[in-house]
C-alpha cells in the first residue's frame, strides 16, 4: 500500500508539469484552431531562458522565481511573435498550412537555441526552500512534487476564473463557438488571437521552466515532450483545459505505474516495454470509445468545409503533358549528367516523391488527414527486411512483401481510423503510428530492435546506383501513373463526392466511409513500396522508418507541392528531400535555413508550390 502511494504522488506531480504545456496547447487550438507543433519548442525555450536568468540574478528565492516568471512572460512574448509576423498572414490558408508553418519554426527554434547554448545539457537549479524530502504517511516525498501537485490545480483555478470571471474571457469562450459573431459584435479578432498565443506560449514556458528542477535544459526536450502533449490534449478533448488536466493525470499514472512494476506483465509482454506505447493507446481506446476525447464537444456532422474551397482537380493539359515528357526524358539521361552521389540522393528522391504522393491521394482526394503515415512507409520497409533476414528471399519476391504488410496494417487500423474525422482522426493515425513504432523497437528477436536489419542488398543485376535508379525510378513513376489513374477513376470521384459533400453523399447512396477505408488502404500500399525501395537503397532497416518525424516530413513534401493538385507530391517531395540532404552536407544549422524556406514558401504560397503554379496558369488563361 505504502508503495502504491509513493507511485501516486510521483505520478500525479509528473502530471502537474505536463498539464501546464497542455493547457496552453489546448487554448491555442479552442480559440484558433491551429494544431500548434511549435508548442514543444516554446516549451524548451522557457526551460533554457529560466536556466539563464536565474544564473543571472544569483539564484536564492527571488533569483529562482523572478527567473521563472521572466522567463515564462519572455516566451509568452515569443509566442506574441510568432503569431503577428508568420501565422498571422495565413489564417486564411488551408488550415494545414498553418500546421506547416509551425513546423518550420520548430526547426528554426532548435538551431537558434543551439546557437546561444551550445549543445550541451544545462543543469536545472535546485527551488530554495523545496528541497530534499518530508514525511508523509511514513513514505518520503520529495518536497518540490509536492509542490507540483499543488500547484497544477492553482493554475487550473487561475484559468477557470480567467475564463469564465473576466470579460477577457467571456470573449475568448465565445471566440472558440462562434468567431465571426465575435468580430460582428465589433471586437478586433486579430489581438484576441494575439492575446491567446500570449497566454498558451506563457504556460508552455512556465512549464519548461518549472520542471527544472526535477531535469536539465536539452535540445531534444521539445519533441520529446510534444507527442505527450498532444495526446494530453486530445484525450481529455480539443479545447477543454479540466479535460486536459485529467487527461495528464490518467496517463501519468499510467506511465509511472508500468516503469515502477516492471516486473509484471501482460500476455508475455513487460511492463515497461508497455511504458512507450501506453499514452498511445490510452488515446486509441479513448477516441475510438468516444471521439471527441473525455470533456471534449461532439462534432456535429456538416456539409460546411472550412478554410478556402477545394479546387477542381483536372485532367492533365497539353502543357502539362508536355512538361511531365521533358521530366521524363531528364531523368532518364540523368545517370549521364550527374555523379553517383547525386544519383543517389535523385533515387531517394523518387521514392519519397512516391511516399509523398500516397499521402497527398489520401489527404488531397479522400480529405482524410494522417500524421502517422510513416507506419505505412516502415512497414513497407520491415516486410522487404523480414523476407530477407528470416525467410531469405529474392529481391524481386521480398518487394512484393513491403505493399503487402503494409496493405495489412493500413486495413487494420484504417477501419477504426476512418470513423473520426479532422484532428481527432489524423491523432489516432499518430497513435497507430507509434504503436507501430514500439512493437517494431522492441519486438527484438523479429525486428532488432533499437539496431534494425542490417544487410538488405539489392542482387547484382541492381546492385550498381545507376541500375538501382532506373530501377526505383520505374517503380516510383508506375506508381505515380496508378495514383493519378484512380484520383480520376469513377472511385476518385465517389471519394471526392464524399470528401465534399458527405452527407449529400450518403444519401445518393454512397457508403463514405467503406470508400474512406478502401482509399486509406491504397495509400498504406503505395507508401509500403516506397519503403521496401527505401529498405533496398540504405542497405538497411531501422524503427526510425516507423518515427514521428518522418510522418512530419510527408506532410510538408504535400503542403510544400500543394495538397489539392496532384503535381504537389512531385514538387514538394523533390524539393524537400534533395533540400535537406544539400543543406545537410553545408551547414550544421541546416535547421534554421530549411524552417526559414518553410516559412517563407508558406508565406508567399499558401496553396503550396505546383498549387500557385496551377492558380498562376488559370489566371493567365483568363487574361487571354
Amino acid at each position: 500500500m505504502d508503495l502504491l502511494l509513493q507511485q501516486l504522488l510521483t505520478g500525479v506531480a509528473s502530471a502537474s508539469g505536463l498539464f501546464l504545456v497542455a493547457s496552453g496547447l489546448t487554448i491555442i487550438f479552442g480559440v484558433t484552431r491551429i494544431v500548434n507543433f511549435a508548442h514543444g519548442s516554446l516549451y524548451m525555450l522557457g526551460a533554457y531562458l529560466a536556466v539563464s536568468l536565474i544564473d543571472l540574478f544569483g539564484g536564492g528565492h527571488l533569483g529562482f522565481w523572478g527567473g521563472v516568471i521572466l522567463a515564462m512572460l519572455a516566451v509568452g512574448l515569443i509566442g506574441a511573435l510568432f503569431e503577428i509576423t508568420v501565422l498571422r498572414r495565413i489564417y486564411q490558408a488551408p488550415e494545414l498550412f498553418q500546421l506547416l508553418a509551425t513546423f518550420g519554426l520548430v526547426l528554426v527554434v532548435q538551431d537558434v537555441t543551439l546557437l546561444i547554448w551550445g549543445p550541451q545539457d544545462l543543469l536545472g537549479p535546485r527551488a530554495p526552500g523545496l528541497t530534499g524530502a518530508t514525511q508523509i504517511f511514513g513514505l518520503r516525498v520529495p518536497v518540490y512534487d509536492l509542490f507540483l501537485i499543488a500547484f497544477a490545480p492553482l493554475v487550473l483555478l487561475v484559468l477557470w476564473l480567467l475564463f469564465n470571471r473576466t470579460r477577457w474571457g467571456i470573449l475568448i469562450r465565445a471566440a472558440t463557438q462562434d468567431q465571426q459573431m465575435v468580430t460582428a459584435l465589433g471586437v478586433n479578432q486579430k489581438w484576441l488571437f494575439t492575446g491567446v498565443f500570449f497566454l498558451g506560449a506563457a504556460l508552455a514556458g512556465l512549464g519548461g521552466a518549472i520542471q527544472l528542477p526535477k531535469g536539465d535544459a536539452n535540445l531534444h526536450m521539445d519533441l520529446q515532450l510534444i507527442a505527450a502533449v498532444f495526446v494530453v490534449v486530445v484525450v481529455g478533448g480539443m479545447g477543454s483545459i479540466l479535460g486536459a488536466y485529467l487527461a495528464a493525470l490518467l496517463i501519468s499514472l499510467i506511465r509511472v505505474l508500468l516503469i515502477t512494476n516492471a516486473q509484471l506483465t501482460f500476455g508475455g509482454i513487460a511492463a515497461w516495454q508497455m511504458e512507450l506505447v501506453s499514452m498511445f493507446l490510452v488515446m486509441a481506446l479513448v477516441l475510438i470509445a468516444r471521439p471527441w476525447g473525455l470533456l471534449g464537444r461532439r462534432e456535429v456532422a456538416s456539409d460546411q468545409r472550412s478554410g478556402t474551397p477545394e479546387p477542381r482537380l483536372r485532367p492533365a493539359d497539353a502543357t502539362l503533358r508536355i512538361a511531365g515528357g521533358l521530366l521524363l526524358v531528364v531523368l532518364l539521361g540523368l545517370p549521364w549528367i550527374v555523379g553517383s552521389y547525386f544519383l543517389s540522393v535523385a533515387t531517394e528522391a523518387l521514392i519519397f516523391v512516391l511516399f509523398a504522393a500516397s499521402l497527398q491521394f489520401l489527404m488531397g482526394v479522400g480529405g482524410i488527414i494522417s500524421f502517422g503515415h510513416a507506419a505505412y512507409f516502415g512497414l513497407g520497409a520491415y516486410g522487404v527486411g523480414l523476407a530477407v533476414r528470416h525467410w531469405g528471399m529474392s529481391m524481386e519476391v521480398a518487394l512484393l512483401a513491403a505493399p503487402l504488410l503494409a496493405g495489412v496494417g493500413a486495413l487494420v487500423f484504417g477501419w477504426f481510423c476512418v470513423r473520426l474525422s479532422g484532428v481527432y482522426l489524423a491523432m489516432l493515425t499518430l497513435a497507430f503510428a507509434q504503436i507501430a513504432w514500439s512493437i517494431a523497437f522492441q519486438w527484438i528477436d523479429l525486428t532488432g530492435g533499437d539496431n534494425g536489419i542490417i544487410g538488405i542488398w539489392p542482387p547484382d543485376w541492381a546492385s550498381s546506383v545507376t541500375n538501382f535508379y532506373y530501377l526505383a525510378g520505374a517503380i516510383c513513376v508506375i506508381g505515380l501513373l496508378c495514383l493519378r489513374h484512380l484520383a480520376f477513376s469513377p472511385f476518385g470521384y465517389t471519394l471526392r463526392a464524399g470528401r465534399d459533400s458527405p452527407l449529400r453523399a450518403d444519401a445518393l447512396g454512397i457508403d463514405v466511409r467503406q470508400h474512406r477505408w478502401f482509399a486509406f488502404v491504397l495509400a498504406g500500399v503505395f507508401a509500403g513500396i516506397a519503403g521496401g525501395l527505401f529498405a533496398y537503397l540504405k542497405g538497411s532497416v531501422s524503427p526510425e522508418t516507423l518515427s514521428i518525424s518522418l510522418s512530419i516530413d510527408a506532410l510538408v513534401m504535400v503542403l510544400l507541392g500543394g495538397v489539392q493538385t496532384l503535381t504537389g507530391p512531385i514538387f514538394g517531395g523533390a524539393l524537400y528531400s534533395v533540400l535537406k540532404n544539400e543543406l545537410i552536407s553545408l551547414t550544421n544549422y541546416w535547421r534554421s535555413i530549411l524552417g526559414l524556406i518553410i516559412v517563407l514558401l508558406v508565406v508567399l504560397f499558401p496553396q503550396g508550390l505546383a498549387g500557385a503554379a496551377e492558380s498562376l496558369r488559370g489566371r493567365l488563361g483568363t487574361s487571354r
